[in-house]
């Protein structure tokens, strides 16, 4: 057996001036935000669950099916959704209701999302603007 280890490909850091990195950062992480606002309204199934968010958030986030069902089987073993199948037009589907400890789980995100968002104005304040509204080139 070789000592040597196998090098793994390097891989590219991200260009963290691209504003779709930081809007793809911020999406993933408000979608389970998201996921238990909506269920806040009323159990739903995981299409809809999809829907609603995206319509609740102006298109801002539109989690997809591979990105929605993990979210929600995390959300059920935690105990923040139940699930129950229901048979709607001849075919079944899993529909989920928030639970006491998913109402817990929104109202500390929100919460979370208050605080972080009154430190994103106060970092706005200091970044010099252009006319249009987009950051200036501050550090030149």
């Amino acid at each position: 057996m070789s000592s040597r280890t196998l090098a793994r490909p390097a891989r590219a850091a991200p260009d963290l001036t691209d504003r779709a990195y930081w809007a793809g950062t911020v999406k993933m992480s408000l979608s389970k935000l998201f996921i238990l606002r909506v269920l806040h309204d009323r159990p739903m199934h995981g299409y809809d669950i999809a829907r609603r968010v995206e319509q609740t958030t102006r298109g801002c986030c539109s989690p997809s099916e591979g990105t929605i069902y993990p979210v929600l089987r995390e959300f059920e073993e935690g105990g923040y959704v139940t699930s129950a199948v229901e048979v709607v037009g001849g075919r079944e589907r899993k529909v989920y209701t928030l639970t006491d400890r998913g109402q817990l789980a929104l109202r500390t995100a929100v919460d979370a999302w208050i605080e972080i968002t009154d430190a994103l104005v106060d970092a706005d304040r200091v970044v010099a603007r252009t006319r249009d509204g987009r950051a200036a080139d501050c550090c030149a």
